[in-house]
Parts: structure tokens; C-alpha cells; sequence
């Protein structure tokens, strides 16, 4: 009897287990113009590591351009350009 117990509240508590399973990973391209120097991706690159749920933050001078992945159950893409902006450098994200 314990052991049918166990068993049925595996299976109900199994869909509680897999929601991250519905989680997306995500990319956005946010445009940061006002990077003027080589090391400003730097900053904005951790500034948008430390947003939970960001997983690749690709930042580069040349394009200004910052290319990143999250899991869009965890934050969005206004959620990035709030830290870029905190940050001191404002972006948007690119259509």
C-alpha cells in the first residue's frame, strides 16, 4: 500500500518537475550606441550576466551590438536593457 502511495504522488507531482521543460531559451539583439570605447562591452556584458536567467551575453564594440540568450521564464528582453541602461549604457532591442 506505501508503495502505491509513493507511486501515485510521483506521477502527480511529475508535471511540477518538468515545468522548466515549457521554459524557451531565447536570443535578443539589443543595440547599445553608446559604447564609445573597447572595454564599455565589458561593463555591459556583466551587467547582463548578473540578470537571472541569462545564460551568453555576447557583446561587441565594433557593431554595438549585444547578442544575448535567457530563458524567457526567468526574464525579458526589457529586463535586459534595464541593466544595460543601470549600467550606463541605454539600449533598445533591435527588430
Amino acid at each position: 500500500m506505501e508503495k502505491r502511495i509513493k507511486k501515485i504522488a510521483f506521477v502527480c507531482l511529475l508535471p511540477l518537475l518538468s515545468l522548466s521543460a515549457f521554459a524557451k531559451e531565447q536570443t535578443a539583439t539589443l543595440e547599445v550606441p553608446t559604447m564609445n570605447c573597447v572595454t564599455c562591452p565589458f561593463t555591459v556584458k556583466k551587467a547582463l550576466q548578473n540578470v537571472e536567467g541569462v545564460s551568453k551575453a555576447e557583446v561587441t564594440f565594433e557593431t554595438k551590438l549585444a547578442v544575448v540568450t535567457f530563458d524567457d521564464e526567468k526574464t525579458t528582453v526589457k529586463a535586459l536593457t534595464d541593466a544595460t541602461t543601470n549600467a550606463g549604457y541605454p539600449s533598445t532591442a533591435k527588430e
